[in-house]
């Protein structure tokens, strides 16, 4: 057998771990192939061609592995259990960009699923080299390797600790400021998701200097990177007063308010998750954002959408008229109640309604002239309406019992009491008639106490106030 004979054995095997290969990679691209792949075995066969000869075959069996872990949890753990992970790890700091980023997506498919498979890269060494990636100088392989922290950090405190431990945040605030949009989207993406477990992991993201990097993206045109950086801020902003300040100082405002009328649906609810985090810790944060306009731009925001995007918008007015009279005034004078009454009946989720229903309890608890201002809007109907549907989930009967019970405490305004007489029942109609006790001796002056009605409720108070009072 001459010389180009032996070669051509070699040729020949080498296009066929080739083809093979390649045929794998793009069946498990296909969701209906994956079970048949796995149970002829394909994990057993990739693991040895992580370490072949050919860089391209490398490669490619590390896209087949990534693929495949990213189905389902199961065959991420077979990854696991396989060994493999420390093939990959091995190799991560040695190999081309192309294989760097193979491997990395492996280990973002395979951490996604769990806390616990998350734990096994962490243990196999996998940040260590993920880090050296974070610095290689193609963008592609940052971006990977972001994206594989992120996975990781987003499970729990734990986890997010030893990416931050690996020294990553400082690195992943340099991402953010490359020119390439998608690094950026990731970076900011992973940053959120380190931020989010605790007050001391987003202060470590503050002291990396994140914060006067991420705001000023907000006005970047890309939906994509400005849904991640207002994500971040939130994430940041969340926990503490004095994070919530340091967000603010960087001149945040009015500026976000312009992602509220974003087309992105996202972008929207993102901003107003931004406002309501910072909104919900003090009354002069919340000041601020009356100041610049927010609440305007929140309700304007709440009247545009439906759904979930809505949820943070009701929530943020909720918090500001939580906090004092006078914000709670300017939530009404904005023209804030008439937008939360639409979401008792424009939305389908309970869950929204019940942030509806607390809200307008917020904003009508303080005076009686809150009180009316929510009376007047006719909500208080629909309000008992909703407690007393047995098809409303126990979350939104107890948030509707607490704000009918904080509105009618301070509603001084009989004709939106009235039309609560015939149907409330006892635990409400306790209220209805406090007040209207409240005000015996001027009802009893005027001509309407003849009515039905108000003969009553001069029963009511006559008779039988402290038998409804004590129900």
């Amino acid at each position: 057998m001459s010389h180009r004979q032996v070669l051509q054995v070699f040729e020949q095997y080498q296009r066929a771990r080739t083809q093979f290969v390649q045929a794998v990679a793009e069946l498990a691209a296909r969701p209906h192939n994956i079970e048949t792949l796995q149970n002829a075995g394909v994990m057993s066969l990739l693991r040895p061609l992580l370490l072949d000869v050919v860089p391209t075959i490398q490669q490619t069996a590390a896209l087949a592995l990534g693929r495949l872990a990213n189905y389902n949890d199961a065959l991420a753990e077979a990854v696991v259990k396989g060994n493999i992970l420390p093939h990959l790890v091995c190799s991560l700091s040695e190999q081309n960009r192309f294989y760097k980023k193979a491997a990395a997506f492996v280990l973002r498919a395979v951490g996604k699923h769990s806390p616990q498979l998350a734990q096994a890269i962490v243990q196999c060494g996998a940040l260590e080299m993920l880090v050296i990636c974070l610095e290689d100088f193609d963008p592609g392989v940052k971006e990977a390797a972001s994206w594989a922290l992120g996975y990781i950090a987003r499970h729990n405190s734990e986890l997010s600790q030893a990416v931050v431990d690996a020294g990553t945040v400082p690195l992943l605030v340099l991402c953010i400021q490359e020119p390439e949009i998608a690094l950026k989207r990731i970076a900011a993406s992973t940053l959120s998701d380190i931020s989010k477990h605790s007050p001391e992991l987003a202060q470590t993201v503050v002291d990396a200097g994140a914060i006067a990097h991420l705001a000023q993206m907000i006005l970047n045109p890309d939906a994509k990177l400005k849904r991640q950086v207002l994500s971040a801020l939130s994430q940041i902003a969340k926990h503490s007063v004095d994070l919530a300040e340091l967000v603010v100082e960087a001149e945040i405002f009015p500026v976000v308010l312009t992602c509220l009328k974003d087309s992105d649906e996202y972008v929207k609810k993102n901003g107003a998750t931004l406002i309501r985090e910072i909104a919900k810790h003090t009354p002069e944060l919340s000041q601020l954002i009356v100041n610049a306009g927010g609440v305007a731009a929140v309700i304007d925001c709440i009247g545009s959408c439906r759904g979930t995007v809505r949820l943070p918008g009701i929530m943020m007015l909720g918090y500001v008229a939580a906090h004092s009279e006078n914000l709670s005034m300017a939530v009404i004078v904005s023209k804030g109640i008439p937008p939360l009454c639409a979401c008792l009946v424009e939305e389908c989720e309970d869950h929204i309604k019940a942030a509806a229903v607390w809200a307008l309890g917020q904003i009508g608890r303080h005076t009686p002239e809150h009180a009316r201002a929510v009376a007047v809007a006719n909500v208080l109907p629909t309000l008992l309406a909703m407690y007393m549907d047995t098809h409303s989930s126990d979350d939104l009967q107890m948030k509707t019992k607490r704000a009918l019970k904080n509105i009618l405490q301070k509603c001084t305004y009989l004709p939106a009491l009235e039309p609560l007489l015939h149907d409330a029942p006892p635990n409400i109609m306790k209220h209805i008639v406090g007040q209207f006790s409240k005000l015996g001796n001027f009802l009893f002056l005027d001509l309407w106490w003849i009515s039905p009605v108000g003969l009553f409720i001069a029963r009511c108070y006559h008779m039988t106030v402290k038998h409804v009072v004590s129900l």
